[in-house]
């Protein structure tokens, strides 16, 4: 009996050890979170952020528009000096990105963060939920003020940003939404021109539409006898169709989900590649299509042919960012359009991203031993001043303030003496123009395509019918993230490959009933079973 009993306690005593090894595991990331030493250097607020210098290895994913060293950008050198926190910048180029992401975290050779490494979100719970990312809630309350008033402020971030476990594992990237501009991104354009020597107003339902494409492919409207104009005209055929979607009552919860939405008439989530409303987009663009009024090369043409044909003033309609900044002299013909009524009454304009842009930009892992100063570090990017530091550079040297208030880039950076591009001469000065970046895009600071006046002025003819329930990405469980990739590469690949044989006439719409049945086969159930907790989880998330 005695020796029953030893043994039964060293079981126990067994036992117990290894579930407090356990417990000390997952607390890993956080007994560093609290590190005496890392906290007694830490400053209670504004700069510098540190009272004795620090030095932090961030690995970035590069683009080619930015310099090759991020030591030696003005913006960074500058924040060292505010901060007093150096950062050893490991550059990874774009296009070896996943695969050098990926190799430093099978070797467990980590950075103390993954900056624009656009970490995937599967990746983000994989290695949250392992201890290798830090779990972040709380470190944001305490250290990032900046960034927690914007939650509140805009709770459905926080919802987008938290994954189903609770947790907060990666930074992200918000388009203020404010700037609607910039959440529209691409965006209808019309010539003003045509229309006028067409005497047509601008179109305001569907078949309006159609009729200006038709008098345009009808009519010499460049005066050159050749009937080359391209009634409409663009780098893909997507851009066409999320801009009529919203006219055929399809897509209603914006760019960030293509399949699902919620339906109007029964308020449930549906496929709605599957609905009637999508046939009739699809039959709609068809008309278009075999009618010659859509580009017959849409579908092969490469973006730089595409710009040049814009650039020519061959399109009479397209959908891009900014005519003004890609078609050059030929771009000021063109005016923003405006949503479309469709056959049914339906007048959305649906092609919006959410606020909640980008997520993984900044991710912190468990070898950071300064995981306060480095929130704090990214928290300046959440206010104002951070933004204009970030997307400006520093004043005096990269730009200058306007009489009327405004701020804008230095001459010798827009009208460069060297003759060089606006995005040539800033590579030395900021990074911004490689995106993916984590913190704040406003649009005071923001000097991209579009906060120009002429996409500003497009963005404010489709305020009123723009959607207001819009979804970010949603997050999945591991196991949901496999079972959703399996089920959507075979879907979404289906669905798409299927449209455009149904706009282009390979495949005849008396075909419709049995596509359905084959999207129905192929685990539509349980693609809308995962698809429906994930939506449940982002609207319950406090």
């Amino acid at each position: 009996m005695k020796i029953r009993n030893l043994v039964l306690f060293l079981v126990l005593s067994f036992v117990f050890m290894l579930v407090a090894c356990s417990n000390g595991d997952d607390e890993k990331a956080s007994s560093k979170e609290i590190d005496k030493e890392a906290l007694d250097n830490l400053n209670d607020s504004e700069m510098p952020i540190v009272k004795d210098p620090i030095t932090l290895h961030f690995l970035a994913g590069k683009h080619p528009t930015t310099a090759s060293d991020y030591n030696e950008v003005t913006v960074w050198k500058k924040y060292e000096e505010m901060s007093n926190i150096k950062i050893d910048w490991e550059m990874m180029p774009k296009e070896g990105l996943e695969e050098k992401r990926n190799l430093a975290l099978a070797s467990g050779s980590l950075p103390d963060v993954f900056y624009t490494s656009y970490m995937p979100n599967n990746d983000l719970v994989k290695y949250g939920k392992q201890g290798v990312f830090l779990t972040l809630n709380d470190l944001i309350e305490e250290y990032m003020p900046n960034l927690t008033k914007l939650l509140e402020e805009y709770p459905e971030i926080k919802k987008g940003i938290t994954f189903p476990d609770g947790n907060i594992y990666g930074l992200p990237t918000i388009y203020d939404p404010e700037f609607p501009s910039l959440l529209i991104g691409s965006r209808p354009w019309i010539r003003q021109d045509w229309l006028d020597q067409l005497n047509m107003e601008m179109p305001q339902t569907t078949d309006d539409f159609y009729e200006y494409l038709k008098a345009v492919k009808e009519t010499d409207l460049n005066g050159n006898g050749k009937a080359d104009e391209i009634p409409f005209g663009g780098t893909s055929i997507s851009g066409l169709r999320q801009f009529l979607a919203g006219s055929f009552g399809v897509n209603n919860n914006g760019r960030a989900h293509l399949y699902t939405d919620i339906d109007p008439e029964t308020n449930e989530m549906r496929f709605f590649p599957i609905d009637d409303g999508y046939k009739e987009l699809l039959q709609y663009m068809n008309k278009l299509y075999s009618e010659g009024l859509i580009h017959e090369n849409i579908y092969t043409i490469d973006t730089n042919q595409s710009y040049a044909l814009g650039s020519e003033g061959l399109y009479g309609s397209t959908v891009i960012t900014s005519a003004e900044t890609i078609y050059g002299e030929a771009g000021n013909n063109y005016v923003g359009m405006t949503a479309l009524e469709g056959p049914n009454g339906d007048r959305k304009y649906t092609d919006i991203g959410s606020a909640l842009a980008h997520l993984g930009g900044f991710v912190v892992t468990k070898d950071n031993a300064n995981p306060a100063a480095t929130l704090r570090w990214m928290d300046y990017f959440y206010s104002e001043e951070g933004t204009k530091l970030f997307f400006m550079g520093v004043e005096g040297e990269t730009y200058e303030k306007k009489s009327d208030g405004s701020i804008d880039y230095v001459d010798e950076i827009k009208n460069s003496p060297e003759g060089l591009t606006l995005e040539q001469e800033l590579k030395d000065h900021i990074t911004w123009l490689g995106g993916g970046y984590p913190g704040i895009v406003m649009e005071n600071y923001f000097k991209g395509a579009e906060s120009l006046p002429s996409s500003i002025e497009a963005a404010e003819g489709l305020e009123p019918y723009l959607i207001e329930d819009i979804w970010p990405k949603f997050t999945y469980t591991v196991d949901e993230s496999k079972e959703m990739s399996a089920l959507s590469a075979d879907i979404e690949k289906y669905v798409d490959e299927m449209q455009d044989k149904f706009i282009t006439g390979n495949i005849a719409f008396s075909e419709w009933d049995k596509y359905v049945k084959t999207i129905k086969d192929m685990g539509l159930e349980d693609y809308m079973s995962i698809e429906k907790a994930a939506y449940d989880r982002y609207k319950n998330n406090e």
